[in-house]
C-alpha cells in the first residue's frame, strides 16, 4: 500500500459555521485526527491534495504533517455537500503499521462471463465492497473477481474470494456476483372464459337484431295489407231512405 504525505493546518473554534464556510471557500477541507488514545486534533487540508490521495485509493495510508507533529492515518469517513458535491469534512483515524485494522475494500469485476457473452444472461453485482481485517500495508486497493467462467445460474460467494494477506469478515455464503437469465416480458392475454363470454354475448345479441328486423318486416307487411290498393272499389256508402 502506497503511503502519501499531506500537510495540514490547525484550526481554532471547531464547529463555527462561518469559519467552516470560509475554509471551504478558500479550497481547504475541515478535518479531525483522532485515535490511538491521543487527543483529537482539528485541522484543515488542501482540497486538491486530498483529491490526489483519493485517486490512489480511498484506503491509502497517509502521513499528515501538522504544527503539532505528524500522524500516520487512514481515511475513516468523508462527507460531501449533497448539492455542490464539494468535500465538507474528513475524519482521519490514527493507526499503527504493526496492528491489524478493519476496512471496507471495493470489489472490481473483471472479464466477460460466458453466461452473458453466449447465453445472453445478466450480471448482478450484489456486494460492491468487502470488509477485511489486515495490516495497514496489506490493504488492497480493490478486490478483483474474474467472472469469465460464470454460466447462467452460477455465482461467486465470499468464500470464493482469494485472500492471502487479509481476512474476510463477511459471511462466507453471501453472494458477491451472479449471472441470471434475462427476464421475459409477460404479454397479458384475455382469459378463455372471458373470450367465451364475449363471443356468447355477441351471439346472443345477433338474434335480437334479426328478430327486431323480422318484427319490423311484419309490421310493414301488415301496414301494406291494411292500406288501400290502387284501383280497388271503395266501400258502398249507405243509401238514403226513400220518402213516401
Amino acid at each position: 500500500m502506497q503511503q502519501n504525505i499531506i500537510s495540514a493546518e490547525n484550526r481554532d473554534n471547531p464547529g463555527v459555521r462561518g469559519k467552516l464556510s470560509a475554509f471551504r471557500a478558500g479550497g481547504r477541507i475541515p478535518a479531525v485526527i483522532y485515535g490511538q488514545e491521543k487527543k483529537p486534533v482539528n485541522v484543515t487540508v488542501d482540497a486538491k491534495e486530498f483529491a490526489l490521495v483519493l485517486k490512489r485509493g480511498a484506503n491509502s495510508i497517509l502521513t499528515i504533517k501538522h504544527p503539532g507533529g505528524e500522524d500516520t492515518v487512514v481515511i475513516k469517513e468523508r462527507q460531501r455537500h449533497p448539492v455542490t458535491d464539494v468535500w465538507t469534512h474528513i475524519d482521519f483515524l490514527r493507526i499503527s503499521l504493526t496492528e491489524k485494522i478493519k476496512v471496507a475494500v471495493p470489489v472490481k469485476i473483471v472479464g466477460e462471463s460466458y453466461g452473458v457473452k453466449v447465453q445472453t444472461g445478466l450480471v448482478e453485482h450484489t456486494m460492491r465492497e468487502l470488509h477485511v481485517l489486515c495490516l495497514p500495508n496489506d490493504i488492497p486497493k480493490d478486490i478483483e473477481l474474474d467472472i469469465t467462467e460464470l454460466h447462467i445460474g452460477q455465482s461467486l460467494r465470499v468464500k470464493d474470494v482469494k485472500c492471502a494477506k487479509f481476512e474476510l469478515l463477511d459471511a462466507p455464503e453471501q453472494i458477491v456476483v451472479s449471472v441470471t437469465a434475462p427476464k421475459e416480458e409477460k404479454v397479458e392475454t384475455p382469459a378463455a372464459g372471458a373470450v367465451a363470454g364475449a363471443v356468447g354475448a355477441a351471439g346472443a345479441a345477433e338474434p335480437e337484431v334479426i328478430a327486431k328486423g323480422k318484427k319490423e318486416d311484419g309490421e310493414e307487411g301488415a301496414a301494406k295489407d291494411g292500406a288501400a290498393k290502387p284501383g280497388a272499389a271503395k266501400p258502398d256508402a249507405k243509401k238514403p231512405e226513400s220518402k213516401k
